[in-house]
């Protein structure tokens, strides 16, 4: 990588880092393009070699830590798979109450939203995790952990919709519960309950 793209990278990161402070500080609605420029010390200009809009910011966020867990979860070879996706569960939600529930809050609203949803087809946070964990499952069906006829499809939903109806209810009781305790707490009492049908002997 050359000093240039050295630079821009940073410039980038300098960007999704003023507007994820801005959006914890004041929500995603009371904040402009200016406001993360300003904060980030760059030229408002500058913020359009790298987004379109706003919304990308917390696109960016929500894509750079989660495919962070995608790549600690493929290194866990020779992990079984509950131990995988318990790892992989923890720290969905680590990064989600890091992020904070204005960021949480916004994710939800991108993915319900079906202008958000026209605009951002293939972008969608909602998108992305589906096919991160439907990437572990078949990876264990690949490599015998899991039977030829587990239903990944089936799987992959039933649990991303754990998550992400954890991260709802977080964001509609205006965070009154901690997600990462209720995400041990599914780990503990319905996981394996889940999996171990699929599991090869």
């Amino acid at each position: 990588m050359n000093k240039r793209q050295i630079a821009a990278q940073e410039t980038r990161r300098k960007l999704v880092t003023a507007g994820l402070e801005l959006i914890k500080e004041n929500g995603f609605d009371a904040i402009n393009v200016e406001d993360i420029t300003r904060k980030a010390g760059v030229a408002k200009g500058t913020f359009y070699t790298y987004f379109k809009r706003k919304e990308d910011i917390v696109l960016d966020i929500s894509r750079v830590p989660f495919s962070e867990i995608a790549e600690e979860v493929q290194k866990m070879e020779g992990m079984k798979i509950i131990a995988k996706l318990t790892h992989y569960f923890h720290r969905f939600m680590e990064c989600v109450e890091s992020c904070g529930i204005e960021v949480c809050r916004q994710w939800t609203r991108d993915v319900l939203d079906p202008k958000n949803a026209d605009e951002n087809k293939d972008n969608q946070k909602w998108a992305y995790d589906v096919a991160m964990l439907r990437g572990i499952l078949k990876q264990s069906v690949e490599n015998g952990e899991l039977s030829k006829d587990t239903p990944v499809e089936d799987l992959t939903h039933i649990i991303i919709c754990e998550l992400y109806g954890m991260m709802t209810c977080w964001c509609m009781s205006d965070g009154k519960f901690e997600p990462l305790d209720r995400t041990r707490r599914f780990c503990e009492l319905q996981l394996n309950a889940v999996i171990k049908p699929y599991i090869q002997k």
